[in-house]
């Protein structure tokens, strides 16, 4: 068995659309989120890795949206990493409140050197770092969680920084 990376925020009224749920731009970002505290936990420090010539940006995202979160509810953010390339690696998160799933996605990152902006092999650090937290077969993964608290502090740059490719 694999572990899952889960992350938990709570939904602040601030982030809620006129409807009532969550906006659904935030998804994104509670993503953001989540891969910071996740990067912070498993892999390391992250302004550290980009000091050694290597960055992360996004290169495609998508997030299926099934119900909508509600203000102050709890979200948990689980992170399984479905693949690791030579560059790249996905991240298929899903959002769920109570169980309930909430929306769910698939998030491909590129690693780039950040003075070019030109593709680089993944650091062997990180991909040892990360191999544990690859998908198990049918979703039999058990969650681990990080110390992520009730707040969606912490965002930072980390493991998002800029968009694109």
């Amino acid at each position: 068995m694999r572990d899952v990376f889960t992350h938990r925020l709570r939904v602040r009224y601030s982030e809620c659309d006129q409807q009532g749920v969550v906006f659904n731009g935030h998804y994104l970002f509670f993503y953001d989120v989540a891969l910071t505290e996740m990067w912070r936990e498993v892999v390391g420090d992250y302004g550290q890795m980009v000091g050694n010539g290597y960055d992360l940006v996004v290169a495609e995202a998508r997030i299926r949206f099934r119900e909508g979160a509600r203000f102050d509810e709890l979200l948990e953010v689980s992170m399984p990493v479905a693949h690791l390339g030579v560059t790249s690696m996905v991240v298929r998160p899903v959002f769920r409140v109570e169980g309930r799933l909430i929306a769910d996605g698939e998030v491909r990152h590129v690693f780039i050197d950040p003075a070019s902006k030109s593709k680089r092999e993944m650091p062997p650090r990180v991909r040892s770092a990360l191999e544990p937290f690859m998908a198990a077969p049918h979703g039999t993964a058990p969650e681990r969680t990080g110390a992520g608290g009730s707040g969606a502090e912490g965002a930072g740059q980390a493991a998002g920084a800029p968009s694109g490719s």
